[in-house]
């Protein structure tokens, strides 16, 4: 049998039913380095999210076949992997591919992968119930791996940094009094700020934006060209089909949230001591939209063709943006969570969105979108429709008008809902309908409002 023979292909998996092909992104293993089973070997785009391709054997990355940047479908070969005790075949292409710098072990120095869990090492902590957050990880930029857990928990919840330098005092929890921590959040999110003005939810724009870096070229002294991410490529793939094939079309309609403001300060402080994250607007408003989707299930619904099908389950994808894309992270089943359920899956999207560690179940599903551009303070929005949804929902900036009521000036809180809707589904009236009753649904909260 010939060298090439024992080397074994390693193929794009179908990483979702709809999914065709995925962009290599990074590789996070070069050739010649060891691989364990379950590691991740590397890192893709696809239309929905940003995911991990894990190893299915153990081995050592004999060659890439697909270059970082590349689309590859489902099913081409990605690289080959040698099975261990197996000589490498050095491939012949290596001279095209940018080699990733070897991993050291050793050098604890670089952690910037070490808040990147794969899904295996993620099922093996909470198997043994292990806090990843409190495990030194030996892998490529301080990454944990499989083999770190399982160190972690022979050594009766001690790395082996720690095993072997009992005398290392071990550096204390970030997370230590939180009754909700999470490990995806970084420390620093948790240090002491002074105060500041809250406009809204805050969703969109993070505290410390991650700008990531951008290759430009220079053409002369007027012009400045950007390289299109594929992140970026995709969502412009997703934007121009949804404005090819559905005919939009828009309205909006003015709330009255004062009686909603006061029950938020009444409520948010208490919460946030309680529950250790924010009470927004934002979960008062889905709550208000996914009762007054019960009402009309139309709006929750798809276009295919020769048929609409109305979806049962409400599974709302929220817009979340951060410096350099959006993503529809997806709460699943809204309907059935009260206002505090919904405060905590929009804090957990959210920071899972920014920090890049959203799985693709996490976008799968969605059938009603909202988005908050109230959080950058927009008073007025026209939004594209996420394809292949019916409608797409924003709330507006929170601002303070003066308004006749009973013949009288009052000083109110107001803000502006917009609908953009798939006018192939729906019309003005049922749409106008739905709108009164998200309005009607927000009006009516009190003081006495329970988020429980």
């Amino acid at each position: 049998m010939s060298e090439n023979q024992k080397l074994t292909d390693v193929v794009m998996p179908q990483l979702a039913e709809s999914l065709v092909s995925a962009t290599i992104a990074k590789w996070l293993k070069k050739p010649g380095d060891k691989i364990e089973q379950y590691e991740p070997i590397c890192e893709v785009i696809t239309d929905k999210v940003n995911a991990e391709i894990p190893s299915t054997l153990d081995g050592i990355m004999a060659e890439w076949i697909a270059n970082e940047g590349q689309n590859v479908g489902v099913g081409e070969v990605i690289c080959r992997v040698a099975v261990q005790g197996q000589p490498t075949v050095p491939a012949a292409n290596h001279h095209t591919v940018q080699a990733m710098p070897a991993a050291v072990t050793t050098d604890i120095g670089d952690q910037s992968m070490r808040s990147r869990y794969s899904p295996a090492v993620q099922s093996l902590a909470a198997q043994h119930g292990v806090d990843l957050s409190a495990i030194q990880g030996t892998g490529m930029g301080g990454r944990i791996t499989r083999k770190d857990v399982l160190a972690y928990v022979e050594n009766g919840g001690r790395s082996q940094s720690q095993a072997s330098a009992p005398q290392a005092a071990a550096a204390p929890s970030p997370f230590k009094g939180l009754s909700h921590a999470n490990p995806a959040v970084t420390p620093e999110q948790y240090i002491p700020q002074p105060p500041v003005p809250e406009r809204n939810s805050g969703l969109h724009m993070s505290e410390s934006p991650k700008i990531p870096p951008i290759e430009v070229e220079r053409v002369g002294e007027r012009e400045t060209l950007i390289d299109v991410t594929p992140l970026r490529n995709a969502i412009a793939t997703n934007m121009r089909q949804s404005v090819t094939e559905i005919p939009h079309a828009w309205t909006m309609v003015e709330v009255d949230v004062t009686n909603l403001v006061l029950l938020r300060n009444k409520l948010k402080d208490e919460f946030k001591r309680r529950e250790g994250y924010n009470l927004t607007y934002l979960a008062f408003f889905l709550k208000a939209v996914v009762n007054a989707i019960k009402d009309y299930p139309i709006i929750n619904s798809v276009w295919a063709t020769n048929k609409i099908i109305v979806k049962r389950d409400i599974n709302i994808s929220l817009a979340v943006g951060t410096e350099d894309s959006v993503m529809t992270p997806v709460i699943q089943r809204a309907d059935q969570k009260n206002i505090a359920g919904l405060a905590r899956e929009i804090e957990e999207l959210a920071t899972k969105t920014r920090q890049g560690k959203l799985k693709l179940e996490d976008m799968q599903g969605g059938t009603f979108t909202v988005n908050n551009t109230g959080s950058f303070g927009s008073i007025l929005s026209y939004p594209i429709i996420n394809y292949p949804q019916a409608a797409i929902l924003t709330f507006e900036s929170i601002v303070k008008r003066p308004v006749v009521i009973n013949d009288m000036i009052a000083v109110r809180s107001m803000a502006n809902i917009c609908l953009s809707l798939d006018h192939r589904i729906l019309d003005g009236i049922i749409c106008g309908r739905f709108l009164q009753r998200v309005k009607e649904n927000i009006e009516a909260y009190t003081l006495d409002t329970k988020v429980y």
